[in-house]
């Protein structure tokens, strides 16, 4: 090593060891990282690709002192790419340019990746940023952007549309009293060699106050060791009132030109409108404490006043307004007692939003082009003579209570309804009085009176809204399936960062969807067999590696083990989902696979499923109008048949969503809550599927339908009942109801 090379290797490590506590501090390894488990916890999609050396460009969006940069320097010492961080405050053009070149030759020289680590990205301006678009998109560097701005915002759109985003929150409190104590414990870049005593209450207020921010809580911890003097013992004694010198102020996290400053507004105006008082005075607080604008306050105030609480209260408007005016006249401090009044009158203020049916109008108003002045509403005062404009316009104050039912809209455009009242406050008065009205209307429509007349000398098409009528749509099992995935997924709560089970594969129904909808967690799926397994991964196949579903073969029962086989036995779900998961099995079956699932979830985790209930499933004999047959003929066939669902010894089809629900309430899995829909779907009966029923075979696992009905009926009366039904629906398609529970549990 040269004499310049020892000189400056001795100069890097006095460095280190000056460095802040914050920066000494910052962990090594993945297990060393507190907090942000949503995205780097086991089985996570981040954590698969950093310890796979697997990274695509990356974008890490959350407060200060979150661990974003901590992050990127993990990920510098885990991977076996050459890094280089540029900070986006003192860089440019120049610098984008220099790492571009020294990646180009250790890709050429060494064959290795490189990775760019550009923190505080949304400091560069667009043209800074399009210098570097080319050379991600070409794999030259992958990029790990840091921004407490959101990048959707402050990022451009083609940067972002390459780069994975991931969303770090403000650390938790464990996490900061973690990190707190290391730093204590830390012989060699925190406080291990010296004495330090931090009292608990002491911690607290360092948790409390640094808000979730972990470079705050170190800075303070720092301040606090490095100015208290050891007592005689050589104890550094950090108590509350030293805590207290060492961080007085709570930092609120709030740029009036970012995403807090957006988002508190909108939770503001969100609780007005939930009609929450506590909650709107409690962002009213956060935005005067951070410095926000008073007179955007009372700006949109005076919208909502308009927007949500409309002819509820006529008052509401001129009350905000009169606190506005209030304001400007006496200013700050005092001027918090109007802002106060104003969100208070307006959080309890009865809530309308009718004033959107404006909107609406503007909505028709777009679409509908032939929408004309009636005759009777124009101006006559020019042309009432030669064209008949204003004739037959009826003058509300000539009658009683000033009004009178007669016709305003546009003809193509009658009885059409765009003003809702709600019922609240005294807009319920204004509800009664309209409704009142338009029946009137409607009437005097239907029956031809106060209509207006054609318009003189031109010819209008017949409306077409008129000779709309309805259509009922025939339901098919695509449309069906396709709900049934929507449901589970909606309702189980699916976040980008969730792990989820799919229990019941098959064909990937649920599969892929969840694929979607969590980019930055992952999916496990158990197919029933290792054919049906095959196929998801050929599928699986045609996605990138780090977003493949895990495909596991077997039974919910060999799930543990399944999971231990591929390394994932740590993991636990957020989310299980299935359809028609239950469909075969015994009871016992049942609670055995409900405490199996429940095993797997995460805490506050979910089971969200679609079963099709056995049970109720359609019969047969009700497809055919049996009373052709001799009458005890077509009761037996009914009773052999209801036998088939009633049989005790039976589990595969004599259970319901009661014995579901109780199977997982035995499991211990929480509250659950369910709903059943009726299904009717078409089927073709086919010679096919007419021959399957009516088999006599013995080979197959259960009894067939005619093996079930034959214990009630000869073989000549189920010839005679095949002959029948054959007549009736051969190759027709026949009405097959189903009934499915929608069950969600836990959570």
């Amino acid at each position: 090593m040269s004499t310049r090379d020892l000189f400056e290797h001795s100069l890097q490590e006095q460095i280190d060891r000056e460095a802040p506590l914050a920066a000494r501090m910052r962990p090594h390894t993945l297990d060393e990282y507190a907090g942000q488990e949503h995205i780097i916890g086991p089985g996570r999609l981040l954590r698969r690709a950093i310890q796979a050396d697997q990274l695509s460009s990356l974008i890490f969006y959350g407060p200060p002192g979150t661990g974003k940069t901590t992050l990127a320097m993990v990920i510098a010492r885990t991977t076996q790419s050459h890094f280089i961080t540029i900070n986006a405050v003192l860089a440019g053009v120049k610098d984008i340019r220099e790492a571009i070149q020294t990646a180009q030759e250790y890709r050429g020289m060494y064959q290795r990746r490189t990775i760019l680590f550009v923190d505080e990205v949304h400091r560069w301006n667009k043209a800074q940023q399009d210098a570097l678009l080319p050379w991600v998109e070409n794999g030259t560097v992958i990029l790990i952007g840091a921004t407490t701005e959101n990048p959707y915002f402050s990022v451009n759109r083609p940067l972002v549309s390459r780069s994975r985003i991931f969303q770090l929150k403000s650390l938790t409190e464990d996490n900061l009293r973690q990190i707190a104590l290391q730093a204590i414990r830390d012989p060699e870049r925190g406080y291990g060699q010296l004495k330090v005593e931090l009292h608990p209450d002491a911690l607290d207020h360092l948790v409390n106050v640094a808000n979730g921010d972990a470079r705050g809580v170190l800075n303070a911890l720092e301040l606090a060791v490095e100015t208290t003097p050891p007592n005689r013992e050589g104890v550094i004694v950090i108590d509350s009132s030293v805590a207290e010198e060492s961080i007085q102020r709570r930092a609120v996290l709030y740029d009036k030109d970012g995403d807090a400053h957006y988002d508190t507004i909108s939770a503001f105006i969100k609780s007005l409108r939930g009609s929450d008082p506590d909650a709107a005075l409690y962002w009213l607080a956060k935005m005067v404490y951070a410095g926000e604008d008073p007179r955007f306050i009372f700006r949109r105030m005076l919208i909502f006043a308009g927007e949500d609480v409309g002819l509820a209260d006529p008052s509401a408007m001129g009350v905000v307004h009169a606190c506005a005016e209030t304001f400007d006249r006496i200013g700050l401090p005092e001027g918090r007692f109007p802002l106060s009044q104003a969100t208070l009158y307006l959080a309890t203020a009865p809530k309308s939003n009718s004033a959107m049916g404006l909107f609406d109008a503007l909505s028709t108003v777009e679409r509908e082009q032939e929408g004309e002045v009636p005759t009777h509403l124009r101006d006559g005062s020019r042309d009432k003579e030669g064209f008949g404009h204003g004739e037959g316009y009826l003058y509300p104050h000539a009658y009683r209570d000033h009004w009178v039912a007669q016709q305003y809209l546009p003809t193509t455009l009658q009885g059409k309804v765009f003003y809702q009242p709600s019922d609240q406050g005294y807009e319920r008065q204004i509800r009664d009085r309209v409704t009142r009205r338009r029946e009137a209307q409607l009437a005097a429509m239907v029956e031809g009176t106060h209509v207006a007349p054609p318009e003189v000398l031109t010819y209008s098409p017949t409306d077409r809204d008129r000779d709309r009528w309805l259509q009922r749509a025939i339901g098919n099992v695509g449309e069906h399936l396709g709900r049934r995935r929507d449901w589970v997924l909606d309702r189980v709560g699916l976040e980008r960062h969730h792990l989820v089970l799919d229990i019941h594969a098959g064909t990937g129904l649920l599969t892929w969807e969840s694929i979607r909808r969590v980019p930055e967690g992952g999916v496990w799926a158990l197919a029933p067999d290792e054919d049906a397994a095959g196929a998801l991964r050929q599928q699986a196949g045609r996605l990138d590696e780090l977003a493949r579903p895990t495909v596991l073969a077997g039974t919910i029962a060999q799930l543990p083990d399944l999971l231990a086989a591929c390394g994932d036995a740590a993991v636990r779900f957020d989310a299980i989902v299935g359809h028609n998961a239950f469909t075969h099995g015994l009871a016992g079956d049942r609670a055995r696979d409900a405490s199996v699932l429940a095993d797997l979830l995460a805490p506050g985790g979910r089971v969200c499923l679609a079963q099709v209930l056995p049970k109720h499933t359609q019969r047969i004999y009700a497809l055919v109008d049996l009373s052709g047959l001799p009458e005890s003929l077509g009761g037996r066939i009914t009773a052999a048949e209801e036998a088939i669902y009633d049989n005790p010894d039976d589990g595969w089809v004599n259970w319901d969503l009661a014995d579901l629900e109780s199977a997982f309430r035995a499991a211990g899995c929480g509250q659950i809550t369910s709903e059943v829909e009726t299904q009717v779907t078409e089927l073709l009966v086919t010679p096919a599927l007419l021959e399957r029923w009516f088999s006599t075979d013995p080979g197959g696992e259960r009894p067939t339908y005619a093996q079930h009905l034959l214990r009630q009926i000869s073989p000549d009366e189920l010839s005679r009942y095949r002959a029948t039904l054959q007549h009736a629906c051969l190759n027709q398609a026949v009405p097959w109801r189903s009934r499915t529970a929608l069950i969600l549990i836990g959570g």
